[in-house]
């Protein structure tokens, strides 16, 4: 996930990263650079069951450049979607897994499901995977 280092505090080894508009509470040893953070920092960062882990610099994204189709994942959405291809190519696993056991379970009318957001892909009404960047 990105998000940006809002508050640093060196004292108790503490911090906040905002992303989606909330902040979230991280602590310093899961700073992955060897350079130490500093507020604005756009930041890397895998968050479970509300706990941020593995943070580090987004260098690799700092501009936030389009690295994914849009027009690929909406095809594979609308061909493959039953088995979650268009989910797994955006970064969405877990999403991706969800559609293959929605599809067992209904007997294949979760096709549908990924049929549907394959048109909203193409259509830009889903515009971005899983790190937050847009899609070409």
């Amino acid at each position: 996930m990105l998000g940006q280092i809002k508050t640093i505090d060196n004292d108790k080894q503490t911090g906040t990263i905002n992303f989606e508009n909330k902040d979230y509470a991280f602590d310093l040893s899961e700073w992955q650079e060897d350079e130490a953070p500093k507020t604005g920092d756009k930041v890397d960062f895998e968050m479970e069951e509300g706990s941020i882990s593995n943070i580090s610099l987004a260098t690799f994204i700092k501009d936030m450049q389009p690295v994914k189709s849009r027009i690929l994942a909406g095809l594979l959405g609308i061909l493959l979607g039953a088995a979650g291809a268009h989910r797994f190519y955006l970064g969405y696993y877990g999403f991706g897994i969800a559609q293959i056991i929605v599809t067992i379970l209904t007997a294949g009318f979760g096709v549908m499901w990924g049929f549907i957001e394959g048109v909203l892909i193409i259509t830009g009404h889903i515009n971005k995977d899983a790190k937050g960047r847009l899609l070409k």
